[in-house]
């Protein structure tokens, strides 16, 4: 088999975010300007210091799954399964895509089934090994998300969870675009799923001092490249992606959001979680992710940032943004979808894929919401408050994580009528 470079395209997309649980719904409030963070509601979280989170609200597994067979499922296996559906729905999955042998599933999580092991912990101490539940450890292992979306859907190509923490979603994405590229697989179910809202999860983070603590007004907590910013908002959701070949996509009248044409992947190796505050690691991954798609810097329009609102990362990325697009990066659209999100951690790298793939096929840019105090640090556009019409051809999207560890996806506006 010839392993050309094949063009990859986005035929299917699906989101469960604090935003919404479809994609219209998400967009919609994306494009408002809306918060997605509120006061948690999963527990009672009045004893730690932080209190707020992006919770996902109105999720409805029975929509896909039978209510007995939730209970072999841990929630962010749940929400990979019905994300999934989405985005096999949205792409014509009745109209099949692929030969199932070379359809690949490749689903970044981040930390996999906490809820269930912190369960499982406690019905151990509380009544030993009878009390544990044999569905324990399926539950908890971060593959069984592409392992149940592999039997849900009959998909029996390559599948394999990417853990790097919260670069997985791009990872898996960039991965799957390798792939297909490649010809190792024709098609992909390639995304991101996190559902980290625990006590345990949320005292870790908080711990770490890494969590914003504006409990009294949650909506206005995240604020990425602000002056204001003291931390990220942790937050639960899935993106979701089916990727194709462009003939493939082609020959059986799929809509294309977006094309797919370049990946960069590396590590800082500086520190466990900070990244290096010269923006070295993160610039060499756009560097690499431009050359993979065999463009100049100037071309590019538009990044979707990782911008947690943490007051390293944000400053770290501007750096980085100048230092790989110089006095471009003053004309460049520059905006953070986690400010209304929240930060979705191992899911993070989809959805905002999804989000930027969105921003090509409808020219509308995304905003940065509750920018406003200025950081002399942070002196780009970051599309303050208000979503704005764009004509924008090349987007990026970036997805950095502890360890070092970084992603970028190189996107390209698909027009139909002038792209051979």
């Amino acid at each position: 088999m010839e392993r050309s470079r094949r063009r990859v395209v986005i035929t299917g997309v699906g989101l469960l975010t604090p935003l919404g649980c479809n994609v219209e719904e998400n967009w919609q409030r994306l494009c408002a300007g809306e918060s997605g963070i509120g006061v948690i509601e999963k527990f009672d979280a009045s004893s730690l210091p932080v209190r707020i989170a992006g919770e996902v609200r109105g999720f409805d597994p029975s929509v896909v799954m039978e209510r007995r067979e939730l209970k072999k499922l841990d929630l962010f296996s749940q929400y990979a399964v019905v994300c999934a559906h989405q985005a096999l729905t949205d792409a014509g999955w009745s109209s099949p895509l692929a030969d199932p042998e070379r359809t690949a599933v490749i689903i970044g999580v981040g930390m996999g089934g906490i809820a269930s092991m912190e369960e499982g912990v406690r019905d151990f101490y509380q009544g030993g090994m009878k009390r544990v539940s044999a569905f324990f450890i399926p539950r908890l292992i971060a593959n069984m998300a592409p392992a149940h979306i592999a039997l849900r859907f009959g998909l029996r190509g390559e599948n394999f969870a990417i853990a790097s923490a919260c670069a997985s979603g791009g990872h898996a994405v960039g991965e799957a675009f390798r792939r297909i590229r490649a010809g190792f697989q024709d098609a992909a179910v390639a995304g991101g799923v996190e559902a980290p809202i625990t006590p345990l999860g949320l005292a870790g983070f908080a711990s770490m001092k890494a969590l914003s603590t504006r409990n009294d007004e949650p909506e206005r907590a995240s604020r990425p490249f602000d002056r204001q910013r003291d931390g990220f908002v942790i937050a639960e959701g899935a993106g979701m992606l089916v990727l194709e070949t462009l003939e493939a996509a082609r020959a059986r009248g799929a809509r294309i959001y977006a094309e797919v044409i370049g990946y960069g992947a590396n590590d800082d190796a500086h520190h466990m979680t900070s990244p290096a505050p010269d923006g070295r690691g993160a610039a060499e991954c756009m560097r690499r992710a431009l050359e993979d798609a065999g463009i100049e810097p100037t071309a590019v329009g538009y990044i979707n940032a990782h911008g947690t609102s943490t007051p390293l990362n944000d400053a770290t990325e501007t750096l980085a943004i100048k230092r790989v697009f110089g006095g471009h990066a003053y004309r460049l659209a520059v905006s953070s979808t986690k400010s209304m999100t929240g930060h979705t951690l191992g899911a993070a790298g989809a959805v905002e894929a999804v989000y930027t793939a969105l921003t090509l096929q409808r020219q509308i840019l995304p905003p940065t919401i509750n920018y406003e105090e200025p950081d002399p640090e942070c002196d780009l556009d970051y599309v303050p408050n208000r979503s704005r019409p764009a004509q924008v051809e090349v987007a990026l999207s970036n997805a950095f994580g502890f360890g070092g560890t970084n992603s970028t996806l190189v996107f390209r506006r698909f027009d139909p009528g002038t792209q051979s």
